[in-house]
């Protein structure tokens, strides 16, 4: 269990918990609370939080760099309102239904908007007031800054989703499967082990959310390539039409961005940062994580270069973020040589699969498939492997859970979308690019014919 509602072991804060509770005046009450063990913990909530909201900024530059430039307009788009979407749907409902604790498999009853606490903590009363900053004592940590670390989280599902799909389906269409994407589907896989779910009752572990976020944006994107269908020209004939990607230095861009947001990422995930002990495995978990994104890279470039006879950048580009993901299920238990190995297994199960997707005729975008699916699942399946109170089968369960219930729940979303209000341009649309067909507004106005 590793989000709000559980009672951490947070030092100075719990162990003024007693206190707290039985006392009369409010303001000794919150001064309590405001112990130095809150105070960092909330910190490291919010810095971790804009790191990983860093990331959306990340994933735009990503995927504008690896589409074609008549649709980079389109991408920078659907980022600015899928980061928008999020944060309304998580605030409408989401939170609740990750946080329910009504039943272990789905929050029924959980509508509702998200309320923040009051300000100042003043409830209205003296004793309201007192108790709810007992309660927040309890947790160690502000409701808020929680809200907003699991908000960005959810955020991240979506983006995956987004470079997968791009080029060939309309904006409407996109946006509304991101509204159910974080306002439930995401919500309730995450519910099931940081919400006290069944997965955490069986004891299965993922520290940061290899499979509840990336493997969760992955099976959706899957899907939703499947139903789309691949771009026009991509296959012909029996054969594979590679389409370059347009701005490779924007990738890469993209790609370094999206690495230090993952600092937050994984190394916020701790959730806690009030004692000596706590603060050294927040910077264990950086040193681990920044080393399997290095071992993802270097394993790429030597795959490529043994495989294809020469160095495919874009792949390189994709084993950094493969080796992120990895490691991401448990960056804290294993060693530094262990987080290489593991990251740069990740990349390498990465790189074999986009031949996988193009033998199957999927089409995807950026390679957020063979990123957030295939290494989430491998860096799920590996964590017994470095922390002993995991195991394999339970491992597994988690990841065929999620995929069972997020491709059953995509599928439904998508192919009603498709046949209502239809998910792609028209040929014509598609050949002329989005940026022109949909929104008017040329990334590169200098290329458009004219």
């Amino acid at each position: 269990m590793r989000r709000l509602g559980f009672t951490l072991g947070l030092g100075a804060a719990v162990a003024a918990l007693p206190a707290v509770a039985m006392a009369q005046d409010v303001t000794t009450v919150i001064e309590a609370a405001n112990s130095t063990a809150f105070i960092f913990n909330t910190l490291l909530f919010l810095i971790g939080g804009f790191l990983v909201m860093w990331m959306a900024a990340g994933f735009a530059m990503l995927e504008a760099g690896f589409v074609r430039t008549k649709n980079v307009s389109m991408q920078c788009l659907k980022n600015i309102a899928l980061y928008s979407v999020a944060g309304l749907m998580f605030w409408a409902m989401g939170y609740n239904f990750l946080y329910s604790g009504g039943s272990e498999f789905i929050g029924i009853g959980a509508f509702g908007p998200y309320g923040m606490d009051p300000v100042g903590l003043d409830a209205g009363s003296v004793e309201a007031s007192a108790q709810l900053a007992s309660d927040l004592v309890g947790t160690g940590y502000s409701t808020a800054s929680d809200w907003f670390f699991q908000m960005v989280f959810c955020a991240t599902t979506a983006s995956i989703v987004s470079g997968t799909i791009a080029e060939r389906v309309k904006f409407w269409p996109f946006i509304l499967f991101v509204v159910v994407l974080t306002g439930f589907i995401y919500p309730v896989v995450a519910s099931w082990e940081w919400g006290t779910g069944f997965l955490d009752d069986m004891g299965f572990s993922d520290f940061a959310g290899s499979t509840l976020v990336h493997s969760t944006g992955g099976w959706a994107a899957l899907v939703g390539a499947i139903i789309i269908g691949p771009r026009l020209g991509k296959y012909v004939g029996g054969k594979v039409h590679p389409i370059p990607a347009s701005n490779i230095p924007l990738a890469t861009l993209g790609m370094f961005i999206l690495w230090l947001g993952w600092f937050g990422f994984n190394g916020a995930s701790q959730l806690a940062a009030g004692t000596i002990a706590d603060v050294a495995d927040v910077s264990r978990i950086f040193v681990n994580t920044n080393m399997a994104a290095a071992g993802g890279v270097i394993a790429a470039i030597i795959y490529t270069q043994l495989r294809y006879k020469k160095i495919d950048v874009t792949l390189a580009i994709n084993g950094a973020l493969a080796g992120l993901v990895a490691i991401t299920a448990e960056p804290l238990a294993p060693s530094v040589g262990l987080s290489v190995i593991i990251g740069a297994i990740g990349s390498i199960l990465a790189c074999l699969t986009v031949p996988l997707l193009d033998k199957f005729k999927i089409d995807d975008v950026v390679g957020a498939i063979p990123v957030h699916l295939v290494a989430g699942i491998f860096g799920t399946l590996i964590v017994p492997l470095s922390n002993s109170d995991a195991s394999y089968g339970v491992q597994a369960i988690g990841v065929g859970a999620t995929a069972v219930f997020v491709c059953a729940i995509s599928a439904v979303v998508w192919f009603l979308l498709k046949v209502t209000i239809g998910l792609r341009p028209s040929e014509e649309d598609e050949i002329v690019g989005l940026d022109q067909a949909e929104i008017g507004v040329p990334a590169y106005p200098e290329f458009v014919p004219g």
